[in-house]
């Protein structure tokens, strides 16, 4: 468990680390390396299989366009990882919440929030969304670099906080009102983005960002929710 002493600005993360034993993070996290492998498998297949069609080459110059696609695929995955994690977060984002919900919240009533349809649909305008701001990232990474570099990461840190905690407010309320609450408590919200998107850079740990990155914005909905006065259930809603 976390420590009592911890900033509440980085117990979500923590807490989320915490729980990877948990069977149901288990589980949504060989389900995101499968579903990541096979996006990336298409890319790949893609990126060499438009090579050849366009060029028609063969012999030697047909293994160099193999390893030429294959360095553009790797480069276009990397580009398009956030992006696809998080869409793939957004296919199991009500399997996270509630196994966190029950381990850290279990005097919470069920989740009554905006419909089926408008969680389906905003989740995918999460990922369109953070695809979008991926591609202004990268052009300002190509075209200022070292500031650009910086500059994507910040656009990143918005894009993914802000897009996984409303899809997770949603849960429990309508999108106005999660979007009234991102507002209120929008430093810690963008702080665990920025872990987030710091995190889907580094080799393994970005296989995770689906499942930590939904389990942690349930933990900032709670504080959200305690520091806007809403109604408890329990003596401390954020207890260690």
């Amino acid at each position: 468990m976390s420590s009592p002493q911890m900033s509440p600005l980085f117990l979500p993360i923590a807490r989320a680390f915490g729980q990877l034993d948990d069977p149901v993070f288990v589980g949504v996290a060989v389900r995101s390396v499968a579903w990541s492998a096979a996006s990336f498998a298409a890319i790949y297949a893609a990126a060499v299989g438009i090579v050849h069609w366009l060029l028609h080459l063969h012999g030697l110059w047909e293994w160099a366009a193999d390893i030429f696609g294959a360095v553009g695929a790797l480069l276009l995955a990397i580009f398009l990882f956030l992006p696809v994690a998080t869409a793939i977060g957004t296919l199991y984002f009500d399997r996270i919440a509630l196994a966190v919900e029950h381990r850290f919240y279990p005097w919470l009533p069920p989740p009554q929030g905006a419909s089926i349809i408008a969680q389906t649909w905003d989740g995918v305008a999460v990922a369109g969304r953070v695809l979008a701001l991926n591609a202004i990232a990268l052009l300002l990474a190509i075209l200022v670099p070292g500031i650009g570099l910086f500059l994507g990461w910040v656009i990143a840190a918005y894009a993914v906080g802000r897009g996984l905690f409303v899809a997770v407010a949603m849960r429990r309320m309508p999108r106005a009102a999660a979007e009234s609450l991102y507002q209120s408590q929008r430093g810690v919200v963008l702080v665990n983005g920025a872990i987030l998107a710091a995190a889907a850079y580094v080799p393994l740990i970005n296989l995770l960002i689906p499942v930590i990155g939904t389990a942690a914005m349930v933990h900032v909905l709670d504080i959200a929710l305690s520091a806007v006065d809403q109604p408890r259930q329990a003596p401390s809603r954020m207890r260690p």
